[in-house]
């Protein structure tokens, strides 16, 4: 909501030094949000005037038409001899006035003005156009053409209000009523603790028979209908200067008078009104629902498949407006700039439901000032005092005669009164305010106030948001000064900290990162296209998706039931931007539906949920489990003066999932597999024991070639996904540091033959079993193939390390340990010692 500060002091009696910065303060102060307040006119120096169009000479042999004329400036230009002027609009004839800028003035935007040579004439300033001046769009994009009333030299500064400040104030669904100028300078009287001219205290005539007739047929749809009629409207008549300004700095265009009026109330009050041409409406005004189907031409120009809960006003034709969103082009007020005219007019102010005109302004995708404020609450009572203010200004501007008739169609309707103990407010906030700083502070915002210690309020029309005690509390805490609440911390309670499952995952994230993993959080949203993508299976579970009612992109439909597709997009479009080496990792809830989940339960909102609801709402709810998951691409080791670049491999996916184990002090063990998305060759099953079973953790490896080229991924890029839920349930006990002997290692080296076939996590199972106790560690070191092994055939090279405990090993223990551990691998895998 835009509001002028000159308008404002309409209603304000306010200190004539206040400027917006200070009135913006106080707004903020009492809970407005005013984003800026904009210096209209801000570096614009006459002289400035009112000029009288003497003469105009088209000039020939340009490739746009150009004018030379002489303008009577009066003595404003020191000589009182008209100004020669070069300009190019079209839109002004000779008698006409118009606003000139002299020799010596500045334009906003820094554009100082000389008499300059152009076109082979001297122009001595320029003719303006409402654009030039910074006053917005006029409709006309051409020069400002003023009445004749106005004298020649006056100063057009002040005449235009070319200097003000406007207040932007970003209006909350819950306070409807600033978006007018009347709740704004209610806001404003009650922050500056002055009187407050309320522009909706006006002699309204009583409802008679006499009125243009008007049916409703859903009063709850429309609770109340105003209907006045003037006529004799002047066809001469413009809306003056002051009101197409207070417009324009408000933010809307100036159309026509009678549309003038409408809009200007409205920012008034806050009351949408609508005006008809009456000659245009067949029959009496009709309120009803749409039926299904039918079709009605707005204002704009389009044409509207109507639904049946959208609310309309119909003639006997049909529908001719959609009510409380837009008007219909059949009824439309002429426009005197196209040589029709409107004499006679119906006013409508109305009050509509506010859901149902949220709702049809979102469906037809026809957002407008009207549902914008009637979606947000406007005051009922508004209506027959925002069409008497339009009936007495079109009277007063338009020449026109109001019609004795009043028409007044409206629904019973009672006051919502509050029943609140004098010191809820004291307790909610947890200031001792006492009853009559609450009682103050409700009558302020204009609340009826009785009672005691037990207060009775009667909430004003205009406030619809106030329903209960804890909304009048937080008015009076407001207008106290939410600064003035003490802080005042919590204590927590002790003894309590992170779970086992918040400390496994935080220590899962640092061990990434420690591993120069750069973390990526994405959007939980994914579509089906992205699963074909990966070359998922019809039947593969990643497919049962939850849909979502309201997605944010229609591309993107579905709760996400892997971590890759978010991860290999990121990884895609850093890749795009340079960054080619890339290391990322997310952890995070995937979604997936069992087909047993329920219907959810609607949660009351008055009380708190039982046991029961809230355990009904859990069965309603697709099962979640953690996921953690990695991508790489490009180098895993920069190449420099230390030696050779490294890149990145299907084992180092693999090593971020035993990285990700440790931290859970679990082992992994790893099977080749086959398993969307990954190489058929190059994917590895990884399994952790749980109860005493080998259990699926998640599968790490490199990419199908396919799905890289499907998602433009970088060649050869690699991927680990784990279940962290399942981690968690491999977690035998709390986890041990390990133990740090002082004794000597003893490393024995083994090299073993086995067929190509044989994985080697078998071998290196059957070496770690049959070491026993004194085996501190076993790596792998070396695989060679060759003429030498065989054909068939592998040699696989380990490093193991033996230590005890309690006293330095000798040579022939550990050799015992090797020889047993090479004796359990050749009784499981075949494996033969090389070189043996």
């Amino acid at each position: 909501m835009r509001v002028p500060l000159s308008w404002l002091r309409e209603y304000v009696d306010l200190p004539a030094t206040e400027t917006g910065r200070d009135v913006q303060a106080k707004l903020v102060a009492v809970g407005l949000e005013v984003e800026t307040v904009e210096q209209t006119g801000a570096g614009l120096t006459g002289p400035l005037v009112v000029g009288q169009v003497l003469t105009i000479e088209e000039l020939e042999g340009f490739k746009k038409p150009i004018r030379f004329c002489t303008v009577d400036v009066g003595t404003a230009n020191g000589t009182g001899e008209p100004q020669e002027i070069v300009c190019g609009a079209r839109n002004f004839a000779v008698g006409d006035k118009v606003v000139v800028v002299l020799p010596g003035a500045v334009l906003p935007g820094d554009f100082a003005i000389a008499a300059r040579k152009t076109y082979g004439k001297t122009s001595h300033g320029m003719i303006c156009s409402a654009d030039e001046l910074g006053m917005g769009d006029d409709g006309t994009h051409g020069i400002i053409v003023l009445p004749p009333e106005y004298e020649v030299g006056t100063d057009a500064i002040e005449l235009l209000e070319l200097r003000d400040e406007v207040l932007d104030i970003a209006v909350t669904p819950d306070r409807g009523y600033c978006l007018s100028l009347r709740g704004v300078a209610r806001e404003t009287a009650i922050a500056y603790g002055l009187p407050l001219r309320d522009p909706a205290l006006l002699d309204v005539p009583a409802p008679n028979a006499y009125g243009y007739p008007v049916k409703v047929s859903d009063p709850i749809g429309c609770s109340r209908f105003t209907a006045r009629t003037v006529t004799g409207l002047q066809p001469e008549a413009r809306t003056p200067i002051w009101m197409q300004r207070r417009l324009q700095k408000a933010g809307m265009r100036p159309i026509s008078l009678a549309v003038d009026v409408t809009n200007y109330v409205m920012l008034e009050l806050g009351q949408p009104l609508h005006a008809y041409d009456r000659t245009r409406i067949d029959g009496p005004i009709g309120v009803r629902r749409a039926e299904q189907g039918e079709k009605l031409t707005t204002l704009d120009g389009a044409v509207r498949v109507l639904d049946s809960g959208d609310l309309v006003i119909t003639d006997n034709r049909g529908p001719i407006g959609l009510a409380g969103v837009m008007g219909g082009a059949d009824t439309e007020i002429a426009d005197a700039a196209e040589g029709a005219h409107t004499a006679e007019v119906v006013i409508e102010a109305a009050h509509f439901d506010a859901i149902s005109i949220a709702r049809t302004a979102r469906r037809h995708k026809l957002p407008s000032e009207a549902s914008k404020r009637f979606e947000r609450g406007v005051d009922p009572q508004a209506a027959a005092a925002a069409a008497q203010r339009t009936v007495d200004l079109l009277v007063l501007l338009a020449g026109g005669t109001a019609e004795a008739g009043v028409t007044e169609v409206s629904a019973p309707s009672a006051p919502r009164t509050i029943t609140m103990p004098a010191d809820h407010p004291d307790k909610v906030a947890g200031v001792a305010y006492g009853r009559e700083i609450v009682v103050r502070r409700l009558q302020e915002v204009g609340c009826d106030v009785y009672g005691q210690d037990e207060l009775l309020v009667t909430t004003p029309s205009w406030r619809p948001d106030l329903t209960e005690p804890n909304d009048l509390a937080e008015e009076v805490i407001r207008l106290e000064g939410y600064e003035n609440l003490p802080s005042t911390l919590p204590t927590p309670p002790s003894g309590r900290g992170l779970t086992d499952r918040q400390r496994l995952h935080r220590r899962v994230g640092r061990a990434l990162a420690g591993a120069g993993y750069v973390e990526a959080l994405n959007y939980p949203f994914i579509g089906e296209a992205v699963l074909d993508q990966l070359g998922l299976e019809a039947d593969d579970a990643r497919r049962r998706t939850v849909k979502l009612v309201n997605p944010l992109s229609d591309e993107e439909p579905s709760l996400r039931t892997t971590l890759l597709p978010g991860l290999l997009g990121a990884l895609r479009r850093n890749d795009g931007r340079g960054s080619h080496d890339l290391a990322l990792f997310e952890t995070g809830l995937v979604f997936r539906p069992t087909g047993d989940e329920t219907k959810p339960v609607r949660l009351p909102v008055d009380r708190r949920p039982s046991e029961q609801d809230i355990a009904s709402l859990d069965a309603a709810l697709p099962r979640q489990p953690r996921r953690a998951a990695v991508v790489l691409a490009g180098a895993r080791e920069q190449a420099g003066w230390w030696g050779k670049g490294r890149p990145a491999d299907w084992a180092d996916s693999i090593e971020a999932a035993r990285a990700i184990a440790r931290e859970a002090g679990v082992e992994v063990t790893v099977r080749a597999d086959r398993h969307a998305p990954w190489h058929p060759g190059r994917c590895a099953a990884l399994y952790v024991t749980v109860a005493g079973e080998e259990t699926l953790f998640g599968h790490a490896g490199e990419l199908h070639p396919r799905v890289i080229k499907e998602l433009h991924l970088p060649e050869r890029t690699c991927a680990m996904e784990v279940d962290l839920d399942v981690l968690e349930q491999a977690v035998d006990g709390v986890l041990r540091a390990p133990r740090i002997s002082t004794f000597p290692v003893a490393t024995q080296d083994v090299a073993l033959v086995v067929g190509q076939d044989v994985p080697a996590a078998d071998v290196e199972r059957a070496l770690r079993e049959g070491a026993g106790e004194l085996l501190e560690s076993l790596r792998l070191f070396d695989v060679f193939t060759g003429e030498q092994i065989g054909e068939g055939s592998k040699s696989l090279a380990y490093a193991l390390r033996f230590r005890a405990a309690d006293r330095t090993l000798t040579v022939d223990e550990a050799s015992a340990a090797r020889d047993a551990a090479v004796a359990l691998a050749a009784e499981r895998t075949g494996a033969v010692l090389r070189g043996a």
